[in-house]
């Protein structure tokens, strides 16, 4: 029904950068926020970046200054660019969407949480 696919990933040395991709495609009526996520091995999905139809924006503290949320609303895309990246960087991103699509079968618009597929970021020399 509603799809997010990402690109972007890759192996990369420290200190560069990656510009991750995410675009949702379905039965969309709208879309709200989005944002990244991140999880490393042996740990816990944690918010990476997240940005509003607004275009306000929230980042972890971790990669402040260094990653840069951005959107195209009418693709229904959203990016992540990432510089400076560090080992710690390295996990497998997610993209979220907080979408909401119509029910032929309800009459009514359904708002949801929907995921990606992930991409995996390494940063390593």
């Amino acid at each position: 029904q509603v799809q997010l696919v990402e690109s972007g990933g890759g192996l990369v040395q420290p200190g560069g950068s990656l510009r991750l991709s995410c675009a949702a495609s379905g039965n969309i009526v709208s879309v709200y926020a989005m944002g990244w996520y991140r999880q490393a091995p042996g740990k816990q999905r944690d918010l990476v970046a997240a940005i509003t139809t607004g275009g306000n924006t929230n980042y972890a503290d971790s990669v402040k200054g260094r990653f840069t949320i951005s959107r195209d609303s009418a693709k229904n895309t959203v990016y992540l660019q990432m510089n400076s990246l560090k080992p710690e960087d390295t996990a497998v991103y997610y993209c979220h969407g907080n979408i909401a699509t119509f029910s032929d079968r309800l009459h009514v618009r359904i708002r949801s949480n929907y995921w990606g597929q992930g991409t995996q970021v390494t940063v390593s020399s």
